[in-house]
This record gives structure tokens, C-alpha cells and sequence, in this order.
């Protein structure tokens, strides 16, 4: 009997195992094709195609955008592509990646990119859609702002109430400007001035080459206000005034389509329970003011508030 027992016991571990063995691989086959990216484009064999491709929310990744924009390039049946902006800027680096992207795509494909701005196109939107052979604009869209900010909290108050005391041993004066346990020294505040302006005339140089306008005559604008889509066209800051269907058609013309136009879409990312259970929705999911706790605390934006 004890011959037996062992052998049942050897053959209820050997079958435990080998379902725990399929359970792991099932799950990690799961993760790993959720996981892949799903093909950047929707299927059309029409060659008459214009992409429109979104920009939603804040801006701090260009990765996708740019990877989308890459794969319609090799596409010879898209034509044109249509930028639908509906943001309030976002970081520096991003949107200048995207920026320079819309205008290597031009200069490579030679396809033509019209810019549409939706509710919104502010600061970092406004930079992007620069990039375009054309810009829309709805009368009422809200666009400018052209300039750039830095932001964080100071907690120095908070510290003292507690009783707490912040610890920097440091290399060199300012290594830690910024700190928020602290408040600003004089030369912290011009040595973060002068970044900012560093900042703000790479903006300005970019609208000016953009649009056409004398340096000077964008500085003017360019005092982080705000405008309508209206006040933005008689300022020479847009080229038209019309909605994401005259965006369209105006790509389909410029690009020599006849006819309507095929629209052709990035193919939307599907989220799994999975991707819940291990974290990896925040990507995906439309979050646009979400800030990833690994950049520094000081952050330099294109950014409309």
C-alpha cells in the first residue's frame, strides 16, 4: 500500500506541475501578444487615402505619433495626412521630436500634411501644427500661447512645521537648484531664466521659420497669450478658418485627389484584463495630464495653463 500511495502522490506532483507549467505559459503567451502593437494602420487597398492622425490630450511621448506617421510614409496609397490637434502643449523634447517628424515625413515623402486644430491647439499644439504645409482652425479654437513655463511645488513651510530638515551634500552650487525643500536663491531664479528664454527663442525661431514672420513680429505675439482661431488668422498665425472636413478636403486637393478621399485611421489599441492587472493600462488609457513620477520635479513645458 505504501508502494501505491507513493506513486499517486509522485503522479499528483508530476500533473500539479505540469498545470502549473501550461498555466504559466497560457498567461505569459497572454502578456506577450497584448503586449505587441497592433498594426499602425487600418487596410485599404484605395489609393486615394488621407490619414488622420490625433494628437489628444497633453504632450509628453512622441513615440507612437511618430512611429504611426513613419508607417504612412511607406504607404504609397495615403496621399496626405491630416494632423487633428487638440491639445494644450506639453513637454519640450516631445514636441519638438514631433515637430521635427511632421517635417522630415514632408521633406521625405513629399506628402502633404494639413494641420486641423479641434477645441484646442495651445503652446506645444500650436508649435506641432507649425510643422504642416497648412493650418485650420475653427473661429473659435483657442491657439498661442506661445512660450514656455516651469512649475513645481516648494514644501520648505511644510518641513518646518514638521520639524524636518532636508539633507544635500552636493558637487557644485547647482546641483540642486530647485529644490523644494528650499526656496530659490537669486542666481537659481536667472539660472533658470536663462533656460527659459534658451527655451522660448528655440519657440519663436520655430514659428518664425514656419510661418514666414519676421522674429520681432512673432516676439510680439509670442507673450504667452492666447488666441481665437479668428484672431490667430488675421495675425497670420493659421493660413485658414474652417472645420476637420475642410482640413480634409483641402489634403485631398493639394495631394491631387479626385473624388472623395478614403480616410484611413491608426488601428486603436486593444486593452486586456491583463493589461489591468499588471499596470500596464496607464499607457493606453487617455490620461492626458498624468506625469510620470521618474522625470525630474522641475518640468520645462510648452504648455498652455
Amino acid at each position: 500500500m505504501s508502494g501505491k500511495r507513493t506513486n499517486l502522490l509522485l503522479w499528483l506532483v508530476i500533473g500539479g506541475s505540469a498545470l502549473l507549467f501550461f498555466t504559466v505559459s497560457l498567461v505569459a503567451l497572454a502578456v506577450y501578444f497584448s503586449d505587441q502593437e497592433a498594426p499602425s494602420f487600418s487596410l485599404s487597398m484605395s489609393t486615394n487615402q488621407v490619414a488622420l492622425l490625433e494628437i489628444e490630450g497633453a504632450i509628453f511621448d512622441s513615440q507612437t505619433f511618430n512611429q504611426q506617421l513613419k508607417d504612412y510614409g511607406k504607404r504609397s496609397g495615403v496621399r496626405a495626412i491630416v494632423l487633428r490637434l487638440n491639445t494644450p502643449g506639453g513637454g519640450v523634447a516631445a514636441t519638438q521630436e514631433i515637430y521635427e517628424a511632421v517635417r522630415k515625413f514632408r521633406a521625405e515623402t513629399h506628402k502633404k500634411v494639413i494641420a486641423s486644430m479641434s477645441s484646442v491647439a495651445a503652446s506645444g499644439g500650436y508649435y506641432i501644427a507649425c510643422a504642416a504645409d497648412k493650418v485650420y482652425a475653427n473661429p473659435g479654437t483657442i491657439t498661442g500661447s506661445i512660450g514656455v513655463i516651469a512649475e513645481w511645488y516648494n514644501y520648505a513651510d511644510l518641513l518646518r512645521w514638521a520639524k524636518m530638515q532636508d539633507v544635500v551634500i552636493k558637487s557644485g552650487e547647482y546641483k540642486d537648484a530647485g529644490n523644494p525643500a528650499r526656496p530659490l536663491t537669486e542666481a537659481e531664479r536667472a539660472y533658470f531664466q536663462r533656460l527659459i528664454d534658451g527655451l522660448y527663442g528655440q519657440f519663436v525661431a520655430a514659428v518664425a521659420t514656419s510661418r514666414k514672420m519676421p522674429d520681432d513680429t512673432v516676439r510680439k505675439l509670442a507673450d504667452g497669450r492666447v488666441y481665437t482661431g479668428e484672431e490667430a488668422k488675421r495675425l497670420g498665425l493659421i493660413d485658414e478658418l474652417g472645420t476637420l472636413q475642410d482640413a480634409i478636403q483641402a489634403a485631398a486637393k493639394m495631394s491631387g485627389i479626385e473624388g472623395e478621399p478614403k480616410i484611413v485611421t491608426p488601428a486603436k489599441r486593444k486593452l486586456s484584463l491583463l493589461d489591468f492587472l499588471l499596470g500596464e493600462s496607464k499607457a493606453a488609457l487617455p490620461l492626458p495630464f498624468a506625469v510620470d513620477p521618474s522625470q525630474s520635479q522641475i518640468r520645462f513645458q510648452y504648455l498652455w495653463r
